[in-house]
């Protein structure tokens, strides 16, 4: 099958194809002996490293599962945060005012060119020296809040470029039944870029839940990855296995929040088909389907 990015492959280049693949699979073949005789060597495959993850349930109660709380925890309170102030941020860039749109785009600039982890550094220091917020909560919030800062503004792009990749005779069907600019992104601009922004704003949400470590490795905030020093401390100085084990706890963690987005995105595909958009009264109609507007 052909496409514009792609040229079904001759008999040639299926046997190139194949070539290629024995190789990297050999070389990949390679890789892992060489790297699971090294771990052998120095005793890190040893059943005693990882027996503890099976046999012992204080690993998971006493670390890893309150790390993964407190990983979750951050990671949630960012996302429900960052969304709605990144949606506003990408409105604010698209609007028609210069006083609206220049600022809200040097702020997006502005925090999208800091390093996450500058931002939650200079946000614990700003509740050290500016609030009364206990010490025991305090890098809970300055992961919160440089997630939000940073990944605000990330989304706020994320939403800019999925409204502007709408054809332009939305716009202009909407404006042609009476809707103002702000019923326009609100009832027919938004619902639609969702679907085409949703892959996107996925990528973003893992990268929050992986963020969340950069608060463990400077601020002392107890989340998942920090427990590693802990649990290598009390159970004889298995860093390989636990770092195996945490990254499965977050690959799994990950490919969870993908499966919910994927079957999200899949429903408000199926939505879009079926469902209407409701206008107001004053936008002269009450119900315009929504193909109805595509075809406009």
């Amino acid at each position: 099958m052909s496409s514009v990015l792609y040229d079904t492959p001759g008999p040639r280049a299926k046997r190139r194809n194949v070539v290629y693949t024995i190789v990297f699979l050999a070389v990949l073949a390679l890789v892992a002996w060489w790297v699971l005789g090294a771990l052998n060597a120095k005793h890190q495959l040893d059943a005693d490293k990882w027996s503890p993850f099976v046999t012992d349930s204080e690993v998971w109660t006493t670390y890893l599962l309150p790390g993964l709380t407190e990983t979750l925890k951050a990671a949630a309170l960012s996302i429900v945060i960052a969304l709605p102030l990144g949606a506003a941020l990408g409105i604010g860039r698209l609007s028609d005012h210069r006083w609206v749109r220049v600022p809200v785009g040097a702020l997006v600039e502005f925090f999208r060119a800091i390093p996450v982890l500058l931002l939650m550094m200079f946000a614990n220091q700003l509740y050290r020296e500016f609030t009364t917020v206990s010490s025991d909560f305090r890098p809970l919030y300055a992961v919160v809040t440089g997630l939000v800062l940073y990944n605000a503004s990330v989304i706020a792009e994320v939403v800019r470029a999925g409204v502007l990749s709408l054809p332009r005779g939305q716009g202009d069907a909407a404006v042609a039944l009476g809707m103002r600019k702000g019923q326009t992104m609100l009832y027919v601009l938004l619902p639609q870029a969702v679907t085409v922004m949703l892959p996107a704003l996925v990528s973003q949400l893992v990268v929050i839940v992986k963020d969340t470590a950069l608060g463990g490795a400077l601020l002392g905030f107890a989340e998942l990855l920090s427990q590693n020093r802990q649990i290598t401390a009390n159970y004889g100085a298995n860093t390989i296995a636990t770092l195996t084990v945490i990254a499965l706890i977050y690959i799994a963690l990950n490919a969870l929040l993908t499966t919910l987005a994927g079957r999200l995105e899949k429903r408000l595909r199926q939505g879009r088909k079926s469902s209407s958009v409701t206008l107001p009264a004053q936008a002269g109609a009450t119900e315009v389907k929504s193909d109805a507007v595509s075809g406009a």
